[in-house]
């Protein structure tokens, strides 16, 4: 799967690591909804590092269609929840 993170670009990621990815996507989701600013700042980071850990980077001349679309590490929590849909921001 192609996932772009906004303001960084692309990488692949195997499907296998979104199982992982939705533990945190979880985590962040309540976080959200709980209003806890600094809780959500530190799992979107992690959310994001997670990613960069486990993708490797399309080349910066590439741009294939992105399948899910993260946002950038600086978003707020009210950029997030215009992004959110029913399942997060990793669907199930």
């Amino acid at each position: 799967m192609i996932v772009r993170i906004m303001g960084e670009g692309q990488v692949k990621l195997a499907d296998s690591h979104f199982v992982e990815l939705n533990e945190l996507d979880d985590v962040l989701l309540k976080e959200m909804e709980s209003g806890d600013s600094p809780g959500f700042r530190t799992t979107l980071h992690a959310l994001l590092d997670k990613v960069r850990e486990l993708g490797t980077p399309l080349p910066d001349d590439s741009l294939e269609p992105s399948e899910l679309i993260l946002p950038a590490p600086d978003a707020t929590l009210e950029d997030v929840r215009a992004m959110l849909g029913d399942d997060g921001l990793i669907p199930s």
